[in-house]
């Protein structure tokens, strides 16, 4: 092939309506629509089967197909000679297509009739140019390269991962133009992921939880690729439909135990990348815009790679805070005055409630309840992460615990809805409890 497929990517982005001309074992042609042509690699692209009709029983006679495709930008127009290779009912492949036909279907008023059985992966054979300037092809835009270079810089000057997860949400602000953004973890013992910083809304939604598989930033988390979605969708929206899911879940999470998810009521694109280390997911980078496609394929090359690097230097971090401590700078503990707080403690979920006021459950509630007994009963303040990962009461997970995420977390929520109990870092691999005001622990009957 003369001209290479990834150049072709601008005619993918489903502007423009492609179309596919089949044949039927007897020679009979048939040309029609399609909704949308998903570049795979340098060798194959994907086409949405939607439904059984004339294309599909010409595809499955003889595994032949043209397809042709149009450059929204130079309006060169490309015939793809295809090969039919397979076709995948699950996957990352189908995640990703099923998203963007969504979107298609949405945007279009046709949720109800476009519906992806499958994605068919097919080699290309030929491609072919036909008018247009096919010598503007589209290059990578400097100013991206430019931003996505300064944030890997940024990165690489953290040594702490609250520090490191603030360092990549004001890049995106700053450097991308990217005003609405979230990190999130992974709980690998309930399957969900929580966030631990965000940027844009008006409440910052800090231990608001996902479900895997719910939405655009569950379904890039379980199926471990990138969703890209260019309309407003309300599939992959989080709202009062998601909110009646979990609280039905077979955890009987109860609604007022739920912190609200802080994106967008009406995002009008979207896009979530998973945070890998070899294959094993950390968590989930998600951005989103009033905007209707607002975020390219470039965009999304991006932050692929602003992801990988993100995802590296929290195992890292991770890593070096298991095996190394710091030691604690003493301090005297300020003196708890004003009324009492009352804070409760329900064992069977963890959850925490700080004077009839829902702060926090899971891991997270474990931690700060640990913490506050031993305060109880012995007046103790300083706590290292080590104790807490050989702890066996809090039940982390023997592999990816994400303790510091899990300490980040309880402290931006404390900051947030009862400062009077803090958590102060005060070396590495060590912290502090700080209480102004007495408590009353109550623990509830399990």
């Amino acid at each position: 092939m003369t001209t290479a497929l990834r150049a072709l990517r601008p005619c993918f982005e489903g502007a423009v309506p492609s179309s596919i001309s089949t044949c039927s074992a007897d020679g009979t042609p048939n040309v029609t629509k399609l909704s949308q042509v998903h570049f795979v690699d340098d060798e194959h692209v994907a086409l949405t089967y939607q439904f059984f009709n004339k294309t599909r029983e010409n595809v499955l006679q003889n595994k032949r197909a043209a397809v042709e495709v149009l450059d929204p930008g130079t309006a060169a127009h490309y015939h793809l000679q295809l090969e039919y290779l397979r076709t995948e009912t699950e996957g990352p492949l189908f995640e990703s297509m099923k998203a963007r036909l969504a979107a298609i279907a949405s945007h279009t008023g046709m949720s109800k009739v476009f519906r992806l059985l499958g994605s068919d992966v097919y080699r290309v054979v030929a491609i072919e140019a036909v008018g247009g300037d096919v010598r503007s092809l589209e290059a990578p835009r400097a100013e991206l390269l430019s931003s996505l270079r300064a944030s890997l810089s940024g990165l690489a000057g953290c040594s702490e991962l609250s520090r490191l997860l603030d360092e990549t949400l004001d890049g995106l602000e700053r450097r991308w133009d990217i005003h609405h953004s979230m990190a999130l973890m992974l709980d690998p013992g309930r399957q969900c992921l929580y966030t631990v910083a965000s940027r844009g809304y008006a409440q910052s939604g800090i231990g608001s939880e996902v479900r895997m598989g719910e939405g655009i930033v569950g379904v890039a988390a379980r199926e471990r690729t990138p969703i890209r979605i260019g309309y407003a969708v309300q599939e992959y929206r989080y709202g009062q439909a998601a909110r009646q899911r979990f609280a039905e879940s077979e955890d009987g999470i109860a609604l007022e135990t739920e912190i609200p998810f802080p994106g967008l009521p009406d995002a009008g694109s979207q896009l979530a990348v998973p945070l890998l280390v070899a294959g094993r997911l950390l968590g989930v980078l998600y951005v989103e815009s009033p905007l209707e496609q607002r975020f390219t394929y470039q965009d999304e090359d991006a932050l692929v790679v602003l992801a990988g690097q993100l995802a590296l230097s929290i195992e890292l971090l991770s890593q070096s805070a298991e095996h190394s401590a710091e030691p604690a700078v003493a301090a005297p503990a300020p003196p708890a005055d004003g009324p009492t707080v009352v804070v409760r403690h329900f064992p069977a979920d963890h959850s925490v409630f700080v004077d009839n006021e829902y702060l926090i459950k899971g891991v997270a509630g474990a931690i700060i309840w640990k913490l506050l007994r031993e305060h109880a009963e012995g007046g103790r303040t300083e706590f290292t992460n080590r104790e807490l990962r050989l702890d066996t009461s809090l039940k982390l997970p023997d592999i990816t615990d994400n303790l510091d995420a899990r300490l980040i977390l309880l402290q931006r929520r404390l900051a947030e809805r009862c400062p009077c109990i803090a958590i102060q870092k005060t070396g590495r691999g060590r912290f502090r409890l700080n209480l102004s005001r007495p408590l009353r622990l109550t623990d509830a009957a399990p």
